[in-house]
This record gives C-alpha cells, structure tokens and sequence, in this order.
C-alpha cells in the first residue's frame, strides 16, 4: 500500500517552488560546493590508512576503481537532477520512481552517508589541528582529542577499546559549522568557496614540491604481497577501495542544492560531474606523492599528509599542509551538513520527519532548528566514534544509496520515457519488454556491489571473531529506521490522508 504513494514531477517542483530557500547559487558555486564537500577526510586521512593496512602503493588504483563506482552514479545524479531539478536528491528522485518506502530508506541511507560521514571528516580535522597546536608550542591532552572509543587494526581483525576520552576539537569544529549554516546560504557559500580555493592551492603546492622528494624505491613492490584477506595484494587494493570510497562522499551534494540554483537543469549536471573529476585528479596526485615520498607502511596516522610534508623536508610546506588541513576540513563539513539539512527540509515536508526539520528561520531563511539539531547529534559521535569504523558504515551506506539512484534512473526512464531531460546518462541503452535498460546505470550498480563487498565481508568476519560492535551499530541504525517510520513517518505522511505535500511556509 505505502509503496504505490508516489509523487508526481509537478508535485515536487511546485513543492520546491514554494519551499522559502533563495535562488544564489550559479555553477561555479555549486562545483565549488562538490569540491569542496570531497576534497577533505578522504585524502587527508584516509588515504594513509588505505595505503598502511590494505593496498600500499597500489592505493592509486583503489582511488581509480571507487572514482569509477562514482562516475557512472554522477551521471545518473545528473540526469536526474535535470529532469527533477527539487530538493532532496535521491530522496526526492526515489519518491516519485519508486514510492514513499523506497524512498525513506534512501533517505535514511543518506543520513549515514553525509550525518556520519561528518563525524570522520571532523576526527581528521582534530588530528591536523592538533599537530598544528603542537608545532605552535600547545600539546593538548589525549583525552581531550581522542574518541571515547577507538580502533586498532590486528591480525585477526578490528580491535576496540573505551577510554574516559572526549573529542573535544572535533565536536566544536562540527557545531562552528553548524552556526554559519544557520545563519544563510549566501554568506557560507562566500566562505566555502574562498575555502575551497585555499586548500586546492595548498594541495597543488604539496604535488608540486612533492615530485621533487620522491623515492621511486618506495613505489617497490607497487602491489605488496597479500597478507589475510584483504592485506594487500588484489583484494587489497579492492578493499582499500572501498575504504577511499569514503573520498569521494560528498560530490552528490550539490544535487541537494537544486532548490538554491539559479538554473538547476543546467548548473546541477555541470557542479555534479565537474567536481567529481577534479577531485579525482587531485586525488591520483596527491596519492602518488603521498606514497613517493614516505614509506607506505608508516602511513597509517591521523595525518599523513602532514608526515609527508615533514618527510620533504620544508618545515613552511608542513605548517602550511597542517592549515589547510584544518581549515579545509571545514569546507567538507559545510558541504555534508548542508546537504543533510537540505535532505531532512524535503523529508519535513512531506510529512516523514518532525516539522522542525523544515521550519524556516524568519530572518536567515534557513532550516535553523533542524540544522541546529543534526550538528548537535554529529557533534556527540564526532567525540565519540573513531573514524576507522565510521568510514566503513559511511562506505557502505554510500554504497547502498548510489545502486539505488542507479536503479531509480533505469525506473523512471521506464515509466517516463518521454519526459523532458536536458541531461542524459552516456553508453546507450535498450529494451527488454517494457523496461528500460541503459549500460551507465548498471555499471553504476555493479561498482556499487564491488565497493560493497569487502566491507560487508569484513563485517561478518569481525563478527564470527568476536568484534560485533560494528554490526551492532549497523544494524541499531538500521532499526532505528524502520522504527521511525513504522510509528511516525508513515502516519504523518502528506499522503497518508490523500493530501499533497505541505510547504515549509
């Protein structure tokens, strides 16, 4: 019955027409949004940890194979985003394809993809703000930067351990980012832009002073015998893949700002795909480098781009990667919670979630409450998770959220197929019956499973071993889900009376 609660196109636009937020963004604006939503935790911690413990120098191919799993699903962002230029990104896609259960769960998906991803972004931030404190002459207690739990990797598997330890730069970069959201997105998005421009130059600068220092021996062997099932070798760098997958989240927000375009049909596509493959090239570099100029065994650190500045050998090169690490952190951070805020506003909307989520502030015209609210909940698991098991529940959720856009194009070309799209997926597609097929959408789901796989591997390993923690908190997220719909979401739904969608006025 829920699921043949389906919106319609003009529902969603009028909704979107009607929904209060200003039209300031054009496309260089939105591909600054997608960069800088990217470019952050990934390369600036993850990278070491993928190279250290799964792929070694071979983590330039893992950044290649999850950029792929991201490429096909950008252009089916694309098309979507063209065709539905609304808020909610695959939520709102989902709803009108596929119907109102689908489309929670998406939403649900995306909450660990951007909400928790937030709480990595923001562990990477206090590791470099911390070594910039230290170079400063300040040496902040380990227990007022570390995690209440953390991780360690052994052989038999992921190791957790509790500590009376408080994350305390982490949880406050989370709520400062929070506030200049509150306060409207014409004056975050100046900053994230002059943001964004700073550590890209930053990043340029490190490649460049980089090549220099290079040791070709460190790149021997390129793809390190394999070790366990998934140390190294081939399956390595798959995993490890999926680890750097956690890179790449952030590129679909700009798909969530399509309210706030000043021409979705058109801006979305470009800031979607354009920000994709600029990250990816930063990324190839950046790794290459990484891995040229420190052994990749000593990489797996909280900041391993400031160990290889430090490596290089030019104290003014690391103080200034450690800068803009900490303050290119905060781009990311913006990015992510902005497109959660903007994902819950829609969801508000049309009844699933609480109306404060979608409540107005007078003055800044922003969903201040509900942003005020889910910087809060970041904040407490910023200080309390560590990143390891955070970035692979984010990977996974990621994951699981890109097949599903996938699979929404292939739907709505199916039921739509003369509908108006300024934007169409490459590669061709074909019938068979009366459903459309097209090869960018199944590439984009097949990527999805390879980047899936290892960690849902993992997790099931680490349970049979006697680690449980993070299924544990896999699967309490997943019923909390479930929970919230079955006893509100559904009973407060604009369509569970027959009604359409109520604005955010």
């Amino acid at each position: 019955m829920t699921e043949q609660r389906r919106k319609t196109v003009e529902q969603v636009v009028r909704a979107s027409e009607e929904s209060g937020l200003r039209r300031t963004m054009g496309p260089v604006q939105l591909t600054m949004l997608g960069v800088g939503s990217t470019i952050g935790a990934g390369i600036y911690v993850m990278a070491g940890t993928a190279a250290a413990n799964y792929a070694g120098p071979a983590v330039i191919l893992s950044f290649v194979i999850a950029g792929l799993a991201c490429l096909f699903t950008a252009f089916s962002y694309a098309e979507l985003a063209s065709s539905m230029p609304v808020a909610g990104s695959a939520y709102t896609y989902a709803y009108v394809s596929m119907g109102e259960r689908t489309a929670w769960w998406v939403g649900w998906l995306l909450l660990l993809e951007y909400g928790v991803s937030c709480a990595g972004v923001a562990s990477g931030f206090s590791g470099y703000a911390v070594s910039l404190l230290h170079d400063l002459g300040v040496n902040v207690p380990a227990a007022l930067h570390l995690p209440f739990v953390s991780a360690s990797l052994t052989p038999t598997g992921t190791k957790l351990s509790t500590g009376l330890r408080f994350d305390l730069p982490a949880a406050a970069s989370v709520l400062a980012v929070t506030f200049l959201l509150m306060r409207g997105t014409r004056e975050s998005v100046a900053v994230n832009t002059a943001i964004v421009l700073l550590k890209s130059i930053v990043l340029v600068i490190f490649v460049a002073v980089g090549i220099k220092a290079i040791h070709p021996a460190y790149w021997h062997p390129f793809l390190p015998p394999q070790e366990g099932t998934f140390r190294y070798g081939i399956p390595g760098v798959f995993r490890a893949a999926s680890v750097v997958f956690f890179a790449y989240v952030g590129f679909e927000a700009v798909s969530t700002a399509s309210t706030e375009a000043r021409s979705p049909r058109r801006d979305i596509p470009i800031g979607i795909i354009g920000s994709l493959l600029i990250c990816t090239l930063v990324y190839l570099a950046v790794s290459a480098v990484l891995t040229g100029v420190v052994p990749w065994q000593k990489l797996d650190v909280p900041d391993p781009l400031a160990l290889a500045a430090d490596a290089i050998g030019s104290p003014s090169l690391a103080l200034l990667v450690k800068m803009a690490g900490v303050i290119g952190l905060c781009s990311v951070l913006f990015g992510l919670l902005y497109g959660q805020s903007r994902i819950f506003f829609a969801m508000a909307q049309d009844g699933l979630l609480p109306p404060l989520f979608n409540r107005l502030h007078p003055r800044f015209h922003t969903p201040a409450t509900g942003s005020l609210l889910l910087g809060v909940l970041v904040a407490i698991a910023t200080a309390t998770l560590p990143i390891d098991i955070i970035s692979d529940l984010v990977s996974i959720g990621t994951a699981a959220a890109f097949g599903v856009v996938n699979l929404t194009v292939i739907r709505d070309r199916t039921i739509r197929p003369h509908a108006l799209r300024p934007y169409g997926v490459p590669l061709g597609a074909l019938w068979i019956g009366k459903v459309w097929l097209g090869l960018t959408p199944l590439l984009g789901i097949l990527f999805a499973l390879v980047m899936m796989l290892p960690l849902v591997s993992e997790l099931l390993n680490g349970l049979l071993s006697g680690n449980p923690v993070p299924v544990f908190l896999l699967g309490t997220y997943f019923a909390c889900g479930a929970g919230l719909y079955h006893f509100y979401g559904r009973s407060h739904s604009r369509f569970s009376g027959g009604l359409a969608p109520l604005s955010s006025r």
